[in-house]
């Protein structure tokens, strides 16, 4: 029964790594930028969550809506006036420009809510589902089916969407897809703008589960970094192999060597990768 306990456990955390990860996935696949700023996006999510609901009394669902328009907007307005000015230098200096408004936004945070730790308490409480011994917290059920919502919708809108086969075409190859007539730099604004929604949605989703501290954003850029390794650049359906295979070492690490070594054993399985498959599972060779 421990076995089923920990695969219901995996297949629910690792829905919502994959809803961490499918941005910052996003991001890194497209523009070749490794947004440091993606972690802190998540934090400042489950703030507007917790902001909201203790504040105003709106569901953490609501929030959603907020988030996602709102988010987005940030982060296009974000890459047309500041990364699109270094998008064509060395990976160095957008990972050290991300880096710094990454100190700049946790900083802010850390001003304005400190570094406690606050936790968004549904009242009513949702309760669990209980089968035999297996025991599953409705809250951590519905945030999953949102976070797959989520991966579903990105995944219609880069296969039904002009825009989404402009981005898929942009990840291809830029050079022919600006033969081809399209604007890469709103594409860039666009992918990047995506990319922050899906984070500030992933942050609303965690604060249902998790609690909520501006010292949490290294770990869910953590998670996220090694999701897309494991799952393969700019895939939809990578970051969902990723998010589950991570969820999954993780939670049988955590039986046999203690909850504890769950982070290293994360960070083993990413050097793995790296030395035998740098395209990660779903991946394609040339965007590792």
């Amino acid at each position: 029964m421990l076995a089923v306990q920990v695969l219901i456990n995996a297949l629910v955390l690792g829905c919502l790594y994959a809803c961490i990860a499918i941005g910052f996935s996003l991001v890194w696949g497209v523009l070749n930028v490794i947004n440091l700023i993606h972690g802190s996006f998540i934090v400042l999510g489950a703030y507007l969550a917790w902001g909201a609901y203790n504040g105003l009394g709106l569901s953490p669902w609501y929030s959603l809506l907020i988030a996602a328009p709102a988010f987005f907007l940030f982060g296009y307005v974000l890459q047309r006036v500041l990364l699109n000015r270094v998008i064509t230098a060395p990976v160095l200096v957008t990972l050290t420009l991300t880096f710094g408004l990454d100190l700049i936004l946790n900083n802010a945070m850390i001003y304005y809510f400190k570094a406690d730790y606050r936790k968004l308490i549904l009242n009513p409480p949702t309760g669990s589902i209980s089968i035999f011994d297996v025991v599953v917290p409705i809250d951590r059920l519905i945030a999953t089916g949102a976070a797959l919502l989520l991966t579903f919708l990105l995944y219609l809108l880069l296969r039904r969407s002009r825009v989404g086969r402009a981005i898929v075409a942009v990840r291809l190859d830029r050079d022919a897809a600006v033969l081809m007539g399209v604007d890469v730099k709103s594409i860039y604004a666009v992918a990047f703008g995506l990319g922050a929604a899906l984070a500030g949605c992933a942050g609303v989703l965690m604060a249902l589960i998790f609690p909520i501290s501006p010292l949490t954003s290294s770990a869910y850029l953590g998670k996220a970094f090694v999701v897309c390794v494991l799952g393969g650049l700019g895939s939809v359906s990578g970051a969902l192999a990723g998010g589950l295979l991570l969820a999954l070492v993780e939670g049988i690490g955590s039986i046999y060597l203690g909850p504890a070594h769950a982070v290293t054993l994360s960070f083993v399985l990413l050097i793995v990768f790296l030395i035998v498959r740098p395209q990660g599972l779903l991946g394609r060779k040339g965007f590792e």
